[in-house]
């Protein structure tokens, strides 16, 4: 995609959504980091179900890791892989209290350093809650990528790296924010709903639907 193009694909994502964020529910950017841990391989709307039980009851990291593992898997066994997640966010829980003074750290080697949480979940939660112009590639990003022609790679790493290099610096921001949305909504996997997109005349694919 040219290099104006990309500029008018932003232009015409924000002004259809000019402040877009996360469908995850959260208060703080501790809530974030757990809700994004427990995102893999689920649903926002299955996520957001169990925290609306949990977060009440355990908001802080000293709240959550006093649930216990079996304690907190009473809240999350309604969301997939919910054992390994569970002991995934009491590790972390006790590493944020035990080198974080209980706060999440705005860095991505510390965050990395958390259990259950990789490359993606530490952008989403450097972009959210901290302001960073990370872009976090999933599955919807990585297929948008890839079939408007924006940022095409093999990997999701590639894709994030050529994202980070071609979306101009007053898009950055709330790149991630607009791409998975317009992934998740119009850009669909099975069925794309070109008519309803507002970028149709940008994008490379060549199995438009209109």
């Amino acid at each position: 995609m040219k290099k104006a193009d990309i500029e008018l694909f932003f232009a015409r994502l924000r002004a259809a959504n000019p402040a877009p964020t996360t469908e995850l529910h959260y208060a703080t950017p501790f809530q974030l980091l757990i809700a994004v841990i427990l995102s893999a391989q689920a649903t926002d709307v299955g996520v957001n179900k169990a925290t609306a039980r949990l977060f009440p009851i355990a908001p802080t990291p000293d709240r959550m890791l006093a649930l216990g593992i079996e304690g907190l898997s009473d809240y999350i066994r309604t969301i997939g892989l919910y054992r390994t997640k569970a002991k995934n966010v009491i590790a972390t829980c006790r590493l944020l209290l035990e080198l974080h003074d209980g706060e999440v750290p705005a860095d991505r080697a510390a965050l990395e350093a958390l259990p259950g949480v990789g490359r993606k979940t530490a952008n989403v939660v450097l972009n959210t809650a901290f302001g960073q112009p990370t872009i976090a590639v999933d599955t919807h990003i990585f297929r948008l990528g890839n079939r408007t022609g924006l940022a095409p790679g093999k990997t999701v790493l590639e894709v994030e790296q050529k994202l980070l290099r071609v979306t101009p610096d007053q898009y950055k921001k709330d790149a991630h924010h607009w791409l998975i949305l317009h992934g998740r909504y119009i850009c669909k996997a099975r069925k794309p709903e070109c008519a309803r997109c507002v970028v149709v005349d940008l994008c490379g694919f060549k199995g438009k639907t209109l």
